[in-house]
């Protein structure tokens, strides 16, 4: 593999809060708020393959089946994902072998990403690293999507 991976933080908002019944879904499908869906979109758009961090399960494919959980890393009571395990999942699944990482999301996530790699002799990129909150970071991913790029703002 070379290219870009691009790791979208997970969201708190998810498909259970309106649907308390539904079943597993898979992990694209599972967060609903809109920080999420436009993290996908650009991850979809510039990544040649995306990864979601989650707190509770780690570096998740797009289309792992998960079920709804309660887990945040600002929360350690809640058991959420160690350095330790994001580690091995990033030598068991390979992703040594990209040229670049790039991490979205807030600092928390982007600096849980930068430790996990930090074991890859790869790239990380934090295209978002000077925004002030969450509105300031929506704002900067609507130019980039409508702007065609992340080269471009």
């Amino acid at each position: 593999m070379s290219g870009t991976l691009v790791v979208v933080p997970c969201g708190k908002t998810k498909i259970w809060k309106k649907n308390p019944n539904h079943g597993p879904v898979m992990a694209k499908d599972a967060y609903t708020g809109t920080l999420f869906r436009l993290n996908r979109q650009y991850a979809e758009q510039f990544g040649d393959s995306w990864v979601i961090l989650s707190a509770k399960y780690g570096l998740i494919s797009p289309d792992t089946l998960i079920e709804d959980y309660n887990v945040t890393f600002n929360d350690p009571s809640t058991n959420p994902a160690g350095p330790k395990q994001l580690r091995e999942q990033v030598i068991g699944f390979g992703f040594c072998s990209f040229e670049t990482i790039i991490a979205l999301g807030g600092r928390t996530y982007r600096d849980h990403v930068r430790n996990a790699f930090s074991i890859c002799n790869v790239e990380i990129i934090c295209p978002f690293d000077q925004c002030r909150g969450i509105g300031d970071m929506m704002k900067q991913l609507k130019s980039v999507l409508d702007n065609g790029g992340p080269g471009h703002h």
